[in-house]
């Protein structure tokens, strides 16, 4: 049965954001799972800091292509089965990678777990935005909370498994685990989105009549955001990819590194819903502006302080600050752009940010190797920030406010 258009910010629209926000816990899985194996996959193959960070690129450009291909689909024919066979082969790769013979073998099979995971997160994101319009930020950014949940939950999961069973088997329980829960909840989101979804109107600030408008054409808009999204994950990526490693690297261990990913995905989930309300109040391109400055300030952080209580703190103050950034361009993609192509142009975003991911896990690793050091990586990481904050800038003078006139 139809949704009405009631149904807009009702009862059943809560409901499928928690459903969404359980699909996202469990699929991201995929984003994190190769961040916490790093450094046992170096040492299993016996390769550098580069070659090691390889597999966790190939996952981040998948779960790229798999946000714009899946979102796309999601446009066209709804969400249920994209993300129900998306889960189908994020257990394969998984399954898969766990009898991997070599170090490119991983790597291409992480890149099928990214694209099986990209359906839990911009796809799913944008189909619920259909479901929200006074509270779409929150809701966005609930949902969007899913994938650093993952963070928090699955390697602190994993760390009761890796010592006695090793990365191999606790891969493949992993896998097992995805396809039994994911297909039964797809199946929760059959209901198409509600009547009314696609009228203008962002619901921001507080007021569903009001209408975010730009002194920007869409195809500039969206090639501004895509470059923003690649310069605040390239300095994203150098803590969340090389945070275990590094320390590893300081002697703490790979399991103390695990629970500061973990803390600060745990931040990340409640600067995520701050972000939300933010946006639904303030809009959502000041609230980036605001992510993105404070993203920039604590990687500078990690520089001086190396020492192991401060590690935690600095891990958890750079979750507080930048876990909001990537709902704000899901939302703007939502206040500015046509609804209908929601699914293809929040894709498009999100790639640029995982392509971001990617590239910066890449790059800080062959920093690394070439420094012996991440002190540089920190240094790149925060050169990229100051051209995000400055896109951002720019976004906000150009942007404006307003009011839908009564026929």
């Amino acid at each position: 049965m139809g949704a009405r258009s009631e149904d807009i910010d009702g009862a059943s629209a809560w409901f499928r954001l928690g459903v969404c926000v359980l699909l996202g816990t469990l699929g991201s899985v995929g984003m994190w799972s190769i961040v916490v194996v790093l450094p046992l996959v170096q040492t299993e193959f016996g390769v550098d800091r580069a070659d090691a960070s390889l597999p966790y690129t190939l996952t981040m450009v998948g779960f790229a292509v798999g946000n714009v291909a899946i979102g796309r689909i999601v446009d066209r024919m709804g969400v249920v089965l994209p993300v129900a066979l998306a889960a189908v082969g994020l257990g394969i790769g998984f399954v898969l990678a766990g009898f991997s013979g070599a170090i490119w073998q991983l790597a291409i099979l992480q890149g099928l777990i990214g694209f099986g995971a990209s359906a839990t997160f911009g796809p799913l994101i944008a189909d619920l935005s259909h479901w929200f319009r006074r509270h779409r930020g929150i809701a966005v950014a609930a949902a969007a909370s899913g994938n650093y949940l993952a963070g928090a939950v699955w390697p602190l999961g994993m760390q009761l498994f890796l010592p006695d069973e090793g990365w191999r088997a606790t891969y493949v329980g992993i896998g097992i685990l995805c396809v039994a829960a994911m297909v039964p909840l797809c199946l929760l989101l059959r209901r198409p989105p509600p009547e009314g979804a696609y009228a203008p109107g962002s619901g921001s600030a507080g007021d569903s009549g009001a209408v975010r408008s730009i002194d920007l054409s869409p195809r500039a808009l969206q090639g501004l955001l895509v470059l923003a999204g690649f310069a605040c994950c390239v300095a994203m990526s150098m803590p969340q990819v090389h945070i275990v490693a590094y320390c590893a690297d300081l002697g703490y261990g790979v399991a103390r590194g695990s629970d500061m990913l973990s803390l600060m995905l745990a931040a990340g989930v409640a600067s995520r819903l701050l972000s939300g309300f933010l946006a639904d109040r303030i809009g959502a391109v000041l609230t980036l502006l605001i992510g993105s400055v404070l993203q920039g300030l604590s990687l500078l952080l990690y520089i001086p302080f190396d020492g192991l209580a401060s590690l935690y703190l600095v891990s958890f103050i750079f979750g507080l600050s930048q876990g909001g950034i990537i709902p704000s361009y899901a939302i703007i993609v939502r206040e500015y752009l046509p609804a209908k192509e929601a699914g293809e142009r929040v894709g498009i975003v999100i790639m640029a940010t995982i392509a971001g991911m990617a590239v910066g896990g890449w790059l800080s690793g062959m920093i690394y190797d070439l420094t012996g050091s991440y002190s540089v990586a920190f240094l790149n990481g925060f050169a990229w920030n100051v051209l995000n904050a400055g896109i951002v800038v720019l976004l906000l003078w150009r942007t404006r406010t307003v009011r839908t006139v009564a026929a």
